[in-house]
């Protein structure tokens, strides 16, 4: 039984996209563009699509990258930041790829979420295989600033509305932080627990991606418990929305007024009987639940890379 079942109910989803992903991550909505875009990592692409008026997603483009693709940001004229395994790529409007600089190195480890703060620079972190601690980094002018680094597993991060604050999750240990956050300095304050997952074994869930909506209420993935949580800026779970395949990735609000829920899936870590079990797994689910989200910060080239070059990957 779902441990979540007797929460209420925000909305029912609707199988949005006909593509099984592997893992599909990051959702993000580019209003200037009218686009949603987002990545299936292992294969290093970047999936751009409309949305129609019946919530279904057609795909437009895809992008590849030279090794994994765990986030895609845009900034403000539509160039997309991708984060590679160990270093940022960039995706020109003339379709170059241009390669920052190695930012972690491991041959186990790779990036994984990561998202523009509210003034361009780039938060991510890191997933490995279990042989160490991963962090939490900033990054600033071609270099990276450990926030966190004795984290299981790097993922989910959102802005407060007010961008004063700092959500971010570290997914096996079962926990979403919180810190203070300076938008115009990139300065953090003390990290603290807003919510730790109860229960053991997959059917609790681990917490995934998240996002955030304009009550400043957080919606976390819950991977293996097949839902989304909504929870309060008290760290309290209010809310659900089920889905019908267990590997569920991360929610966003796209549209053009913000108040549609998409929700990336995979078929990752699942067994033969459970895919038959669970069809639909790594498809994109769309959700009106009533609740607008915000904006996508936008990534800002100046501030990430600052005057360190990059070159043609």
């Amino acid at each position: 039984m779902n441990p979540y079942s007797s929460l209420p109910s925000v909305g029912a989803v609707a199988v949005a996209g006909d593509r099984a992903h592997f893992l599909a991550e990051g959702p993000t909505w580019d209003a200037e563009r009218s686009r949603l875009l987002w990545v299936d990592i292992m294969d290093g692409a970047v999936y751009t699509g409309t949305i129609g008026e019946d919530d279904t997603i057609s795909i437009v483009d895809r992008y590849d990258f030279p090794d994994t693709a765990g986030a895609v940001a845009v900034s403000e004229t539509g160039e997309l930041l991708v984060a590679g395994r160990h270093r940022l790529y960039v995706r020109r409007l003339d379709g170059r790829v241009e390669s920052g600089p190695v930012l972690i190195s491991g041959d186990g480890r790779r990036f994984n979420d990561g998202k523009p703060d509210p003034r361009g620079r780039y938060v991510v972190g890191t997933k490995g295989d279990g042989d160490g601690p991963e962090s939490l980094l900033l990054v600033e002018d071609g270099r990276a600033r450990i926030l966190d680094a004795d984290l299981t597993l790097s993922n989910g991060l959102a802005w407060s509305p007010d961008a004063r604050a700092l959500y971010s999750v570290d997914t096996l240990s079962r926990r979403i932080h919180v810190r203070a956050y300076d938008p115009a300095t990139g300065e953090t304050g003390d990290r603290r627990e807003l919510l730790v997952f109860e229960g053991e074994g997959e059917s609790h869930g681990y917490p995934d991606g998240i996002t955030i909506d304009v009550d400043s209420h957080l919606w976390v993935a819950m991977w293996g418990a097949g839902c989304v949580l909504r929870i309060s800026p008290q760290g309290e779970i209010v809310a659900r929305i089920d889905l019908p395949v267990p590997h569920v990735s991360c929610p966003t609000f796209a549209g053009e007024d913000l108040d549609l829920l998409i929700i990336t899936t995979a078929t990752e870590g699942l067994s033969v009987q459970q895919l038959v079990e669970h069809p639909l797994s790594g498809r994109l689910f769309a959700a009106r639940t009533g609740h607008r989200g915000l904006p996508a910060h936008h990534w800002n080239d100046s501030r990430v890379f600052g005057n360190t070059s990059k070159g043609n990957a």
